[in-house]
């Protein structure tokens, strides 16, 4: 997604992360929510934030944290504007690309038991304002719905209803229905 790059940069260098870890939290301006939510195809994002703990492993990062929103949709059944409520986790480990490519046929082993390869590191950083909008769009819900919304098929037609009902009822009633 290299459209949403600089949307909202929160940059954080791997040599910054203390032995420790590093606990963050960040909320989205209103400048950047306008911009992520025409990213995301919405109405409207009143809120957008995020906590990330950073923890170092080695020459890599793991990330995991929690990406909250309120985000403005419109109901796919009534058209009616709806607010809803993103929650999503984050839960991902970060390596030096030229790791991430030197072993590719290793089995890779990150702290939450996934055996999906790290997420490649560029230049030393890593962006949780980037990570938190990815997030946060895979987070949206496609067909949104207001509660108790239900999409009700068309009825079918009475024999009475159908288009030519009424030519059909004239010509048995003048007599053109028999031979």
């Amino acid at each position: 997604m290299k459209k949403n790059s600089n949307l909202w940069n929160v940059p954080v260098a791997v040599e910054d992360i203390p032995d420790a870890g590093l606990h963050l939290a960040i909320e989205a301006p209103a400048a950047t929510r306008v911009a992520v939510a025409e990213l995301a195809e919405v109405r409207d994002l009143p809120r957008l934030s995020a906590v990330f703990d950073l923890t170092r492993q080695g020459s890599g990062v793991h990330v995991s944290g929690q990406v909250s929103a309120r985000v403005g949709q419109t109901c796919v059944v009534t058209l009616e504007p709806i607010e809803s409520a993103v929650e999503e986790a984050v839960d991902l480990t970060f390596a030096p690309a030229s790791g991430a490519q030197a072993e590719p046929k290793s089995p890779r082993k990150r702290s939450h038991g996934s055996d999906e390869p790290p997420e490649p590191l560029m230049n030393g950083r890593i962006d949780l304002g980037a990570l938190a909008t990815e997030f946060l769009i895979l987070g949206i819900d496609p067909y949104p719905r207001k509660p108790g919304a239900q999409f009700a098929p068309p009825k079918p037609q009475d024999a009475g209803e159908q288009p030519f009902a009424a030519l059909q009822t004239l010509k048995k009633n003048l007599g053109g229905g028999q031979s």
